[in-house]
């Protein structure tokens, strides 16, 4: 069944009503008519079995048949802090990141990020609508927040909030995610950093500072990895060690 996601603002009473560039998906492309049952998302977690009421070329109105008690996200909430890449490599990093269970991503600045900003993050709606995109397709229930980039000292502060700091890292040696989780097993552990360095990686500075506030620096294993697959390889580890990847069996 064909989900899609509205604002909680655009529900009201028993109707939601779908605008944008969904509209024309609806009508034109998965050619839906009116009468048949949709999965509608409120974009705050909340799902709901609706029936199209009404399409034209600019909206789309759904009538509400009953909520749905579904909620396929993950018991860690996990935040990816990625050192900012060059050209389109956040594209990737954003759309594999959401397929795997992430709910926030940073962009960090770190020392060897070779990219200056002037003004606003120019790429921020587009990756907005890209994990967008990558949320309907895995069925998950809520998009991840895209946050505007942050120089890493602020990143520094923000991630001493978190239960678990994990710090992928080329010359980490002998110490990786499977012993981690053992170290970890009798603390709880809701809320989980990934935090990778950008292209040239990270200096030793750096890993200082993210050691200081009880960073976990791991080696993924013994081949270097691109800053745009460490991220979402890191995450497929953590949320089979932690959350739910692999099923219950």
């Amino acid at each position: 069944m064909h989900k899609f996601f509205t604002p909680q603002s655009l529900f009201q009473g028993d109707y939601a009503y779908i605008e944008g560039e969904d509209v024309k998906h609806i009508y034109k492309v998965l050619r839906l008519e009116e009468g048949q049952e949709i999965i509608v998302n409120n974009q705050s977690g909340e799902e709901f079995l609706g029936k199209l009421h009404n399409i034209s070329k600019k909206a789309v109105s759904v009538h509400i048949i009953k909520k749905l008690e579904v909620n396929n996200e993950s018991n860690v909430d996990i935040a990816l802090y990625q050192g900012l890449p060059k050209a389109s490599k956040m594209d990737l990093i954003v759309q594999k990141a959401s397929e795997l269970g992430v709910n926030e991503i940073v962009p960090i600045i770190t020392s060897r990020v070779d990219i200056v900003l002037k003004g606003e993050f120019k790429k921020l709606e587009r990756l907005q609508r890209i994990a967008l995109e990558a949320c309907k397709q895995c069925k998950r229930s809520i998009i991840p927040e895209i946050k505007e980039p942050l120089n890493f000292h602020s990143a520094i502060e923000e991630l001493k909030e978190k239960d678990l700091i994990v710090v992928p890292y080329e010359n980490a040696e002998n110490y990786g995610i499977k012993t981690m989780v053992k170290k970890i097993k009798d603390k709880e552990v809701i809320k989980v950093a990934i935090v990778i360095g950008p292209e040239g990686g990270f200096e030793e500075e750096e890993i200082s500072a993210l050691k200081e506030i009880g960073g976990e620096v791991v080696t993924l294993g013994p081949r270097i990895l691109r800053t745009e697959t460490a991220g979402f390889t890191a995450a497929a580890l953590i949320q089979y060690e932690l959350g739910d990847l692999g099923g219950n069996i």
